[in-house]
C-alpha cells in the first residue's frame, strides 16, 4: 500500500511500503512488459544485454537502471533522485529509480527499454 508524501516537480513522491517478496514480484511484472529481453539472477535480480548488466534491485529493495553519463545526469535532476548503490558501492552510470516508479510500470518500462538499447549500443563485451 502506498500514502502520498508531498508533490515535487509536478510528480507524487510515494512511499511504498512493499516486502522484499513484493519488489521482485512487481520487477518481474515490469521486465515481463520488455520482450527483448529476459530478468536473471535468482537471489538478486537483474537484466543484461550485449554484455552489459543494466538493472539491478538491490538488496535493499532500491531499483537501479544504467544510462549514458548524459542520460544519467538528466534523469537523476528529472526525477530528484541520485546514483544508484548496490552493496555499499555506487553503481557506475546506474539511476536510482524513485519508489512511486512502482506504481506506473509503463514508465519504468520506458526507462528499461531505454536502457536496454543504450548498452546495445556499446561495443560487445
Amino acid at each position: 500500500m502506498s500514502s502520498i508524501l508531498q508533490t515535487q516537480q509536478n510528480h507524487f513522491l510515494y512511499l511504498a511500503i512493499m516486502t522484499w517478496e513484493e519488489k521482485v514480484k512487481r520487477y518481474d511484472e515490469l521486465v515481463a512488459k520488455c520482450s527483448r529481453f529476459e530478468r536473471k539472477g535468482k537471489t538478486v535480480p537483474y537484466t543484461s544485454a550485449n554484455g552489459y548488466m543494466f538493472s539491478s534491485l538491490n538488496k535493499d529493495g532500491e531499483f537501479g537502471i544504467r544510462f549514458s553519463k548524459e542520460v544519467q545526469e538528466k534523469y537523476i535532476k528529472e526525477l530528484g533522485t541520485s546514483l544508484f548503490k548496490s552493496y555499499g558501492a555506487v553503481m557506475r552510470g546506474y539511476v536510482l529509480m524513485p519508489e512511486g516508479l512502482w506504481n506506473d510500470l509503463d514508465t519504468l518500462a520506458n526507462y528499461l527499454n531505454e536502457s536496454y538499447d543504450y548498452v546495445m549500443s556499446l561495443p560487445p563485451k
